[in-house]
C-alpha cells in the first residue's frame, strides 16, 4: 500500500454532468453492464448478467424497502420545516420516536410541536445533537405511523437527481424484491433486476439469499478528511436471517463464489462474517464498517454495483475489491463509452483478485 491509497484526492475523477442519470432506463434490465476481471473490461447489458455467473454461485441481495422519508412541516410561527427520517430511536421504547435530519435544525426548540403534511402527522422535538433531531410522533403504533408516512411523505431521491419526484419513482426507486421498510435510500445495484433475470439465474443454478441493511444517509455522507484512515461511518442496522446465514456458511466452506449485490450487502456480509470459522451468524447488529484499500476481505468474492461518486466511501469500497488504479481506469473507460452514473445509472460486476473462473 502506498500513501496515495489513503489520500482522498486519489479517488477523484472527471465526470461530465450529463452522464449523471436523471431517469431510470426504460426497462430495468436494459441498463448496461461493465464487467471488470483481472484488469480486463467486457461491455454487456444487464439482461445478460446470468452469462457471467455459474451454478453454485451465491448472490446476496439487500431486501430493504425505501420509505418516503422526507416530510414537510410547519411551526406554530408559520416557519417551514423539512425533515428526513433516518431510523427509529430506542430512547423512547413506548413511543413512536425517530432520529431525523431537520432543516433548519438550529432554530428549532426542544418541546416544540411541528405539524406535518397539513396535520396528517404531528411531531414534538425531543432533543437535537450531532446534527440530528429526535422527534416523538403522535401516532399509536409504528405501523400506523409508517402507513401515514407512505401516504404523505416524499421519496428521498438523491440530490444529484435534479428534478422533482415523479410517479414512476415510486416503482423504479425500489427493487422488485424490496420487502422490509426502513431505508431512506435505495440499494441501487438491485434496481436493475427483473423477475426474468432472477428466473434465468435460478435456471442456471445460481443461488440467492437475502439480508437487510436499512440504508441511511450516512452511507452517502461526504468524506471530510484528507486521510481516509480518519473517516468514520454512521451506524446502520442490518439483519441476517437463519436461512441466509446457513447458505453463506455452506458456500464459504465449499469454496463457492459469493457475490454481493450492492455495497450495502457487501458491508453487511463483511461486518458479520467470522473468518476463523468460515461462518456467518444469524441475527442483527449495527455496522460502521468503512472499507478502503488495505481492507482484508473475508467472504465477498465479487460485487455487483453501480458507478459511484468521486471521493466517496462507496468508491473506496469498490477500489478495495479490485484495486484503485484498475478501477479508475475502468471508470475512465465508462466515461468514454458514455455509461450512465449513480442511482439510476448502469451497473458493474467486479471480482476480487484470485477468484477462480
Amino acid at each position: 500500500m502506498s500513501a496515495a491509497d489513503f489520500s482522498l484526492a486519489a479517488y477523484d475523477f472527471a465526470l461530465p454532468p450529463e452522464l449523471i442519470a436523471q431517469f431510470p432506463a426504460e426497462r430495468r434490465d436494459a441498463s448496461r453492464l461493465m464487467v471488470l476481471r483481472d484488469g480486463k473490461i467486457a461491455h454487456s447489458s444487464f439482461d445478460r448478467l446470468p452469462e457471467f455467473l455459474r451454478a453454485g454461485d451465491l448472490l446476496v441481495r439487500n431486501n430493504t424497502r425505501v420509505i418516503p422519508a422526507r416530510l414537510y412541516g410547519e411551526r406554530a410561527s408559520g416557519g417551514k420545516v423539512e425533515i428526513l427520517l433516518v431510523r427509529p430511536s430506542d430512547q423512547f421504547p413506548d413511543r413512536v420516536a425517530w432520529r431525523c435530519l431537520a432543516k433548519p435544525l438550529k432554530n428549532l426548540r426542544r418541546g416544540e410541536e411541528i405539524v406535518f403534511a397539513g396535520g396528517a402527522l404531528r411531531g414534538t422535538l425531543s432533543e437535537k445533537n450531532e446534527g440530528q433531531a429526535v422527534f416523538i410522533f403522535a401516532a399509536p403504533t409504528t405501523a400506523e405511523f409508517l402507513a401515514t408516512v407512505n401516504r404523505v411523505g416524499a421519496l428521498p431521491l438523491p440530490p444529484y437527481i435534479a428534478r422533482a419526484e415523479q410517479p414512476l419513482d415510486r416503482e423504479r426507486y425500489q427493487t422488485v424484491y424490496a420487502r422490509v421498510p426502513g431505508a431512506v435510500a435505495a440499494p441501487t445495484a438491485g434496481l436493475h433486476f427483473t423477475e426474468a433475470v432472477w428466473q434465468e439465474l435460478s435456471a442456471r443454478g445460481v443461488e440467492v439469499a437475502d439480508v437487510t441493511l436499512h440504508v441511511g444517509p450516512g452511507t452517502f455522507k461526504p468524506i471530510a478528511v484528507d486521510d481516509l484512515r480518519q473517516h468514520a461511518m454512521d451506524a446502520e442496522y442490518y439483519d441476517i436471517p437463519a436461512t441466509t446465514a446457513d447458505a453463506l456458511s455452506r458456500a464459504w466452506r465449499d469454496g463457492r463464489r459469493i457475490i454481493a449485490v450492492g455495497t450495502t450487502s457487501a458491508r453487511t456480509l463483511e461486518s458479520a462474517a467470522v473468518a476463523a470459522e468460515k461462518t456467518v451468524p444469524t441475527g442483527g447488529g449495527w455496522t460502521r464498517l468503512f472499507i478502503a484499500p488495505g481492507y482484508q476481505w473475508k467472504i465477498a468474492n465479487g460485487l455487483l454495483t453501480n458507478f459511484h461518486l468521486p471521493k466517496s466511501s462507496l468508491l473506496t469500497l469498490v477500489s478495495a475489491l479490485c484495486g484503485r488504479e484498475r478501477l479508475l481506469a475502468a471508470y475512465a473507460e465508462a466515461v468514454a463509452q458514455r455509461y450512465r452514473f449513480y442511482s439510476y445509472g448502469d451497473a458493474t460486476l467486479l471480482w476480487r483478485g484470485g477468484v477462480r473462473d
